[in-house]
């Protein structure tokens, strides 16, 4: 296998996309050989998202590759992967996921971090039947009102992420709640999803207030929770915005006043990023955890000189865990171009990979495995380093996964 740089147009590198190809060796004579199954990280490399995705999506997906090529397969193209920025521009995400299909011959588009950005790169693959991999992007009606033929959706959504956390609070005496929701397809899908739990549950959300995303400055939101006298201040936010609030919210003194300030979304970068001095005693849903079992400990060992010495996030796991399965399945269909088709597959084949383990894809696109209910730790119980999360308990998919009739999927009426 080598190295090769893939050609960019200017106004593909300017949106700053760059590649690397990762090719095989000993390719016959054969013409539909030697056409490169192009793969497209298109995630967030320099705004709210780089950490949590970027750099480590691109490094995790060109994993996968290397990984599939080391193992049986029939397929005998190279392979190339590529990355664009869409530095959460929703217009500016299209315009990449067009010029690549277009022009660049790019089968399947990975990670979209940003649910307003995946949405608008969902409706691009679907319109030019190319595959559509969301591991980055979190709002449940990707596959709900907003479901494709075309798109997996692997990593999370905004449902298994509030329903884990949601129950454990609820549980605990949690029944008022206030909302802080960042004003974009996310936030607006996270906040019905955590008012639908907290309601079925006996709970209330007794008031809530949107913020624009990349906030600096949280304090005239944050005034408004406490007035409210809710128990719950749900932060639904992510990245930068989740590590902004949360110091702020700890600057504000809100836990000393008998309020309760809840990540809906949390990042192990985000946790590194506030020290657990600052984040102990939280609690959240999430999917992956680094440290979980013998096989994410191998892959995190491999993983972490690619990813500048940072260990992996949930996003990284789904870039790695999704590429390889889509590859998986090209390899058994034979053919990558009608996307469509090759998530058919993805859907026939059962997952297994040491990240997520053994598990299935739906037929609305999404992909079941557990989630977890995890509380950082106390600095003085963290033993080495990146050893932050506590696992609270265990979250079996028909419990995790809103269920599929409840979804609104309008493909599947079909």
């Amino acid at each position: 296998m080598k190295d090769a740089v893939f050609p960019l147009s200017r106004r593909h590198f300017l949106a700053g996309a760059g590649g690397l190809a990762l090719s095989m060796g000993g390719l016959t004579a054969r013409a539909d050989d030697t056409i490169p199954l192009r793969l497209g990280v298109l995630t967030d490399m320099s705004s709210l998202y780089a950490d949590v995705s970027g750099p480590g999506s691109l490094a995790a997906a060109k994993m996968a590759v290397e990984d599939f090529l080391a193992g049986p397969h029939k397929i005998k193209r190279p392979i190339e992967v590529i990355s664009g920025d869409h530095m959460n521009k929703a217009d500016l995400a299209a315009n990449i996921a067009r010029e690549w299909i277009d022009r660049n011959n790019v089968d399947v588009i990975i990670d979209v971090p940003n649910s307003a950005v995946a949405l608008a790169v969902r409706n691009v693959a679907q319109q030019k039947n190319k595959a559509i991999l969301v591991t980055g992007a979190s709002s449940s009606d990707l596959t709900g009102k907003a479901c494709s033929p075309n798109l997996v959706h692997w990593t999370y959504d905004t449902y298994a992420l509030s329903t884990g956390a949601a129950r454990a609070i609820v549980a605990e005496g949690g029944k008022t709640w206030f909302t802080l929701t960042a004003d974009y397809a996310f936030g607006h899908a996270m906040e019905q999803d955590i008012k639908t739990v907290v309601q079925k549950l006996g709970g209330s959300v007794v008031g809530g207030v949107r913020t624009p995303i990349n906030t600096q400055d949280f304090s005239s939101f944050l005034l408004q929770a406490q007035a409210s006298k809710a128990e719950i201040i749900a932060l639904i936010n992510a990245g930068g915005d989740t590590i902004n609030s949360i110091k702020q919210s700890v600057e504000f003194g809100i836990s000393r006043g008998g309020q309760r300030v809840v990540a809906t979304v949390l990042y192990l970068s985000d946790v590194h990023s506030l020290g657990l001095n600052t984040a102990q005693g939280l609690q959240f849903t999430e999917s992956f955890y680094w440290d979980l079992n013998e096989g994410t400990r191998a892959w995190t060992k491999r993983f972490v000189p690619r990813n500048n010495d940072k260990y992996p996030t949930a996003l990284h796991a789904g870039a790695y865990a999704a590429t390889l399965h889509y590859l998986k399945a090209v390899d058994e269909l034979g053919a990558s171009a009608d996307g469509k088709a090759v998530v058919e597959q993805m859907k026939k084949l059962p997952t297994d990979d040491p990240l997520f383990g053994k598990g299935t894809i739906r037929a609305d696109g999404r992909k079941l495995h557990n989630m977890y209910l995890f509380e950082v730790k106390k600095p003085q119980d963290s033993k080495y380093p990146w050893d932050y999360y506590k696992l609270v308990k265990t979250i079996a998919p028909d419990e995790a996964w809103r269920p599929l009739e409840e979804g609104g999927c309008d493909f599947l009426k079909s």
